[in-house]
């Protein structure tokens, strides 16, 4: 995850329609849904990222995104099994160069 990514696609979402309450012959004399005004021209302006579109994505299983299962399932057996060693060194050398895209992005 990379910080401080500008948001890509702005969209607009619908805005819900009023609460229903009260009981059941009061919801059965509303208008249907159908009457309400068309969505499209409802809604709030949001953008939605890269990122979000990928994990919307993942989430409905349309992900392009490929992994190693083996390598997954052998992490996940270490971990379990207390043999898992991280590299320190490793993450603090990715931290420090995330850091450095950072500032040289905020700077020019």
């Amino acid at each position: 995850m990379k910080i401080g990514q500008n948001p890509e696609l702005p969209l607009k979402v619908p805005t819900p329609a009023a609460p229903r309450t009260g009981t059941a012959a009061a919801s059965s004399s509303a208008p249907p849904p159908a009457a309400a005004a068309p969505a499209a021209t409802q809604g709030t302006p949001v953008t939605v990222s890269n990122l979000a579109r990928t994990l919307g994505q993942a989430a409905l299983g349309n992900s392009s995104a490929s992994f190693d299962t083996a390598k997954v399932a052998a992490v996940r057996t270490a971990i379990e099994n207390g043999t898992y060693k991280v590299d320190a060194e490793a993450i603090a050398d990715r931290l420090l160069s995330n850091a450095q895209q950072v500032l040289r992005k905020a700077q020019g």
